[in-house]
């Protein structure tokens, strides 16, 4: 192509949260690790979040603000701040307005519709009015709270100056959140009520879809893992869109989201009882009967220990758990549970914690410290998730040389290889179909591996622990994306690794 320029390109990454500034869950995990490894790769990469009140003082103290205006919002006219902050060598911009974001809340709000319609104007407004995000190539918004952006970009922004360069990337990090609200939204709040093409948003006789919106309108749609890509497109996890998946399969990427291998790393990890490695393992000993210690449990290095770190629903399997527990306990295999979730969930495991005290333990907690003894302790890591886009957890328990236990469903299946006993290979052992007695066995057999046949066990430690799941991968599969969407620019670092 004649014509093409060598530079890095551009992106503003937009999401509802990020850490360390806010985190509810995965989405701010990765909001706050893919851009610093976007950049590193090649790109000049700015986010944009939400002001919220929740903000710790010494992240708003030091924001500086460079800009404000006044914007239309349906029939209102509504001020809008920008505040910019550096952080680690990354531009982050936050809309500030009182009324929207000055609250404790993050989500749940009665007028959610309206606070994140306000967020995805705001960011399409911004890269025309202030000058540092003047020249963006590519605006990538995640999840329905930004979905609405790709929507006001095509229908308000074409033809004016420096917005025609721009297109747009539509990340799912769990299509169940869509972002439904009544069709007095598209009229009252978002200003669509006379264009024809946002009629599509429409999913009932009164009803919009904002994630809708964003399939219909976005130049490619990416979510979190190759096989849930997949699924989206099947009744069953598609939530009422896998005909608009199927559709636009064409332009649906499927990336494996990565971890933080630095906060996760039992080389360095000061919160656990003893470091350790791949090349040496005995503080992962250590570690394991310190947890038994402080959990209650009976401090055993030949009893298996399987632990739990999630919310308590029955999405993560919960259901499965509590069929499976009795059948677990009965053999001695210990069983520890950290996490919180409903009600019925959480007195179950209480009574599982009384009656086989001392072999059980639940923890009806939130405890991210406790979490890193866990992962690091464990022998077995239990995720018997009924859906699971990607699942970091699994990951980190990797990281840490737990083996996890999972069901053959989105993320969980890309990134854990079931244990094969002809070859010694895996990282893991999974089963096929949301059944309990399918999970139990599946566990049983893996105790199986621990109690007879230590070697192979250690293999699938090993191979578990030199597992790569850093960002770097998926960074680079990312800008792939963003260099078909211009296949003017050529790749600013074209040897990036792979």
């Amino acid at each position: 192509m004649s014509g093409r320029i060598r530079r890095k390109l551009r992106v503003l990454y937009c999401a509802a949260e990020a850490a360390p500034f806010v985190k509810t869950g995965g989405l701010g995990d990765v909001a706050g690790s893919l851009p610093h490894e976007l950049k590193r790769c090649g790109c000049k990469v700015a986010v944009m979040l939400p002001k919220y009140k929740r903000i710790k003082p010494e992240y708003r103290d030091a924001m500086r603000h460079v800009g404000d205006f006044y914007m239309n919002l349906g029939w209102r006219n509504v001020w809008c701040g920008i505040d910019h902050l550096s952080y680690h060598n990354i531009d982050y911009y936050f809309v500030d307005n009182e009324d929207y974001f000055g609250r404790d809340s993050i989500y749940g709000d009665f007028d959610d519709g309206e606070r994140f319609a306000f967020f995805s104007k705001a960011i399409t407004e911004a890269i025309g009015r202030i000058p540092e995000l003047a020249g963006i190539d590519v605006l990538h918004c995640n999840d329905w709270q930004t979905a609405l952006a790709c929507v006001f970009l095509r229908e308000f922004y074409r033809g004016l100056p420096g917005y025609d360069n721009v297109k747009t990337v539509f990340s799912i990090h769990n299509v169940k959140f869509q972002g439904q609200y009544g069709d007095d939204v598209l009229s009252d709040i978002c200003g669509l009520a006379d264009t024809p093409a946002a009629g599509q948003m429409y999913v009932g006789p009164k009803t919009i879809n904002f994630m809708k919106g964003a399939l219909l309108y976005a130049d490619t749609i990416t979510t979190v893992s190759p096989t849930y890509a997949e699924e989206l497109q099947m009744p069953f996890y598609g939530e009422g869109l896998q005909d608009i998946f199927q559709e636009r399969s064409w332009k649906l990427h499927g990336i494996l989201n990565g971890i933080d291998t630095q906060e996760y790393d039992p080389r360095m990890d000061r919160g656990i009882a003893a470091t350790f490695s791949v090349d040496d393992r005995s503080g992962k000993a250590a570690c394991k009967a310190a947890l038994q210690e402080e959990l209650g449990l009976a401090v055993d290095p030949t009893r298996p220990l399987a632990v739990m770190v999630s919310r308590l629903t029955k999405q993560k399997g919960c259901d499965l758990v509590q069929y499976a527990l009795g059948r677990l306990l009965d053999r001695s295999v210990q069983v520890a549970v950290l996490g919180t979730g409903d009600a019925q969930y959480e007195d179950s495991l209480r009574y599982f914690d009384w009656k086989y005290k001392g072999q059980m333990c639940a923890r009806i907690d939130f405890d991210s410290a406790l979490s890193h003894r866990m992962y690091a302790g464990a022998d077995l890591f239990l995720m018997p998730s009924q859906f699971e886009p990607c699942g970091l957890s699994q990951m980190i328990a990797m990281r840490y040389g737990t083996l996890p236990v999972v069901r053959e469903t989105g993320g969980l299946k890309d990134s854990v290889q079931p244990y094969n006993k002809f070859t010694g290979e895996g990282t893991g052992f999974s089963f096929a179909n949301f059944n309990g007695d399918e999970f139990a066995d599946t566990v049983l057999d893996a105790c199986e591996v621990f109690w007879t046949n230590k070697d192979a066990w250690d293999g699938l430690v090993g191979n578990a622990m030199k597992a790569d799941f850093g960002w770097r991968r998926a960074a680079n599969q990312y800008l792939d994306v963003y260099h078909d969407l211009h296949p003017e620019v050529i790749p600013y670092n074209k040897k990036r690794s792979r």
